[in-house]
């Protein structure tokens, strides 16, 4: 709420660090007067709403047709783990695979293109900004069907399906009209967090979105980083403009979900039995495995740039392969690693005692969260980043905390702290409550259960979300260029800043080092457990 308030004071000319004094609509003006702002505006929103409603289409399919078989445990295998893989990461990666004379090309050329040099096609950093939706698609994918997966167990889903299918509907028809709106009913917040994180993401519009104009949370970056202070108020006129295309698109995505309600009444009143849902659901797991492919290929070729020698097109490998690269700009990442492990160590382990906290306050005084409760842990995500970092950074100035690693770490705590405390919070709450009266019964103090006996046993959950937060903190691009006013080198600023520069060996460098300080710790969550539970079979799944 101070960095939204930081954002509208300056956004009517009040800046009085600037010495520039309000209320005055000249920032509006000048806003306005920016020739490219229908189009930037007009990507934000086609971007979120593609991005949100494709990812969510696709997740929906793909449970609907195949939940509880094997192909859908492959792909949830293959999906699981491309959650912790960076938005930044993940994006370069689409980009060395699908550019001109990236490695699909070099692939098909020349035997089956005939192409001898890349061909002059405009597909990274497209007009209209389809590949950047699509790299958004591959991140959000993931991130969805976990949720909806965390959802089906509530939602007697099995048994709603064999009932449709007795009663003769197809798998696929029978899924979407019985279980669809309870698990939707329990993965709305998310989905109206990953509109909002499309329509104002920064680091992906970077890499892989348009750049004339650029969209809309990428130009007011570029006026909070002009020299001339005034500009900041055009970004704050800017971000505020932001913050109402997203509410706007949050309640045009809520007009739409009571109108899919009325259709879909109708829809199961009529009684189709679905005749194509062979078709629908092979189709979904063909986009969701292409999707996880992408991510994974994506990945192979920033390996393989990091390695690579002379690579000329239209060879489909590098002449050689080689260390140098690594030596040439691994002193660089292991500074950036350090700095990034040091902020996302603090940060996730303040997250862990806050949400261990809050949520043993409320086992012991028989506390619960409401419904309102729960949107207010939303409110960061819910709130685009250049709405109120902006303010926030504003408001460090005044109070002369713009420069060192504390002010970065507040700034991630706000985004690390509700992934932490959702991913946390139902294995706590799931605790067998009969464990505790047995503890008690032995004489063991509240602290006593809560140390000896809770936290052991949720050891495997723990770490999750341990490693969940990491993985967050590892991915801020936005929180630490702008808190950190340019200082603080992480991964991920130092990877995003070589995007404009086009050296893909160090780009790849970058990539994979930012994509392994997100993977170890969900390796290590996985791992742990069963080592230090190994003489306990039932503990090392909990």
């Amino acid at each position: 709420m101070a960095g939204l308030l930081g954002t509208l004071l300056p956004a009517f000319g009040h800046l009085p660090v600037a010495g520039l004094t309000g209320p005055t609509l000249t920032a509006f003006y000048d806003l306005f007067e920016w020739g490219g702002l229908p189009r930037a505006m007009m990507l934000s929103i086609s971007t979120g709403l593609l991005a949100t409603s494709i990812s969510l289409l696709i997740v929906m399919l793909v449970t609907a047709g195949w939940s509880g078989t094997w192909a859908f445990r492959t792909l949830e295998r293959l999906l699981s783990p491309l959650l912790s893989v960076p938005h930044a990461a993940a994006a370069f990666g689409l980009a060395f695979l699908i550019a001109p004379s990236g490695w699909l090309a070099r692939l098909a050329s020349p035997v089956v293109t005939g192409w001898v040099r890349p061909p002059d096609l405009l597909i990274v950093q497209d007009t209209w900004g389809l590949t950047m939706t699509a790299g958004l698609i591959m991140k959000e994918i993931p991130f969805l069907l976990l949720l909806t997966l965390a959802a089906l167990g509530q939602a007697e889903s099995q048994r709603s399906v064999t009932v449709a299918q007795a009663l003769g509907y197809g798998r696929v028809t029978g899924w979407l009209k019985t279980v669809f709106p309870r698990i939707y009913a329990q993965i709305r917040p998310p989905v109206y967090v990953v509109l909002a994180y499309s329509m104002s993401v920064v680091d992906v519009a970077i890499i892989l979105g348009p750049n004339t104009p650029p969209s809309l949370s990428v130009q007011i970056v570029k006026w909070m980083s002009d020299p001339d202070l005034a500009m900041r108020l055009v970004a704050a006129a800017g971000a505020l403009l932001q913050l109402g295309l997203v509410l706007g698109a949050l309640l045009f995505w809520r007009m739409g979900e009571v109108l899919a309600a009325a259709l879909g009444q109708r829809w199961i009143a009529r009684g189709s039995r679905g005749g194509w849902d062979t078709v629908i659901a092979r189709v979904s797991l063909m986009a969701g495995g292409g999707s996880a492919l992408l991510v994974l290929l994506g990945l192979a070729v920033l390996a393989i740039w990091s390695f690579a020698g002379f690579w000329g097109f239209p060879d489909a490998f590098p002449d050689a392969f080689t260390l140098y690269n690594w030596a040439r700009f691994g002193p660089g990442t292991l500074d950036a690693l350090g700095e990034t492990a040091l902020i996302a160590g603090v940060v996730t382990s303040a997250a862990l005692i806050l949400t261990i906290g809050c949520l043993e306050a409320e086992y012991r005084y028989d506390l619960s969260l409401t419904r309102r409760t729960v949107w207010l842990l939303y409110l960061p995500l819910l709130i685009p980043q250049t709405a109120f970092l902006p303010g926030l950074q504003t408001l460090m100035l005044a109070l002369g905390a713009d420069v060192g690693r504390l002010p970065v770490i507040l700034a991630h705590l706000v985004f690390v702290l509700p992934y932490v405390f959702l991913s946390l919070a139902d294995p706590f709450r799931a605790w067998d409550k009969r464990m505790s009266t047995i503890a008690t019964a032995l004489l063991a103090s509240p602290d006593g259960v809560l140390w000896r006996v809770r936290l052991p046993m949720l050891l495997r959950p723990i770490l999750t979300a341990l490693a969940v937060g990491l993985a967050v903190s590892v991915g801020q691009y936005l929180p630490t260029l702008l808190i950190g006013g340019g200082r603080v080198a992480t991964l991920t600023t130092e990877a995003v800043s070589l995007a404009s520069g086009g050296d893909r060996r160090a780009i790849a460098v970058y990539g994979l080092m930012q994509t392994g300080a997100a993977l170890v710790p969900f390796a290590l969550a996985l791992l742990l457990p069963t080592l230090v539970w190994r003489n306990r079979k039932g503990l090392q799944h909990g």
